[in-house]
């Protein structure tokens, strides 16, 4: 019996679901949310960007992201300068760095565990069609 889109759909978001948990439970000692890293991460790979940029590669509104990013400042993960015009670009703090390697780190080893039971090819495969999807 084929497996229904409607099954494969649900599929899809219970293993992100149980990936985004597991994360979020092994990141609990460097007192961040996946969230938090995830904002760390995409500033860490995008110097200067502005809080807009950050909020589209996050998946948050501009709001959600602006409220992220006083959170990270409260925080002395990030530091907030001024841009051309009205723009504020956020800049990760030495604190900000140290919190984003060692979470790079942690979910590293979350990641290599959540695809342990895939083979190499499977997981080339895998990537393969998930981009494929992406495209579409």
């Amino acid at each position: 019996m084929a497996t229904s889109l409607s099954e494969l759909g649900l599929t899809v978001k219970r293993v992100q679901a149980k990936q985004h948990r597991t994360a979020t439970e092994a990141l609990r000692p460097l007192d961040v949310t996946l969230v938090q890293w995830d904002a760390l991460r995409h500033l860490h790979a995008n110097p200067g960007a502005s809080l807009h940029g950050l909020a589209v590669l996050t998946f948050q509104t501009d709001q959600a992201f602006g409220t992220l990013a006083a959170r990270l400042e409260a925080r002395g993960l990030i530091t907030r300068q001024s841009g051309a015009g009205r723009a504020i670009r956020p800049e990760l703090s030495a604190e900000g760095e140290r919190v984003y390697t060692a979470g790079q780190r942690i979910l590293d080893g979350v990641l290599a565990e959540h695809f342990a039971p895939l083979g190499a090819d499977e997981r080339e495969a895998l990537a393969g069609m998930l981009a494929r999807l992406l495209e579409g």
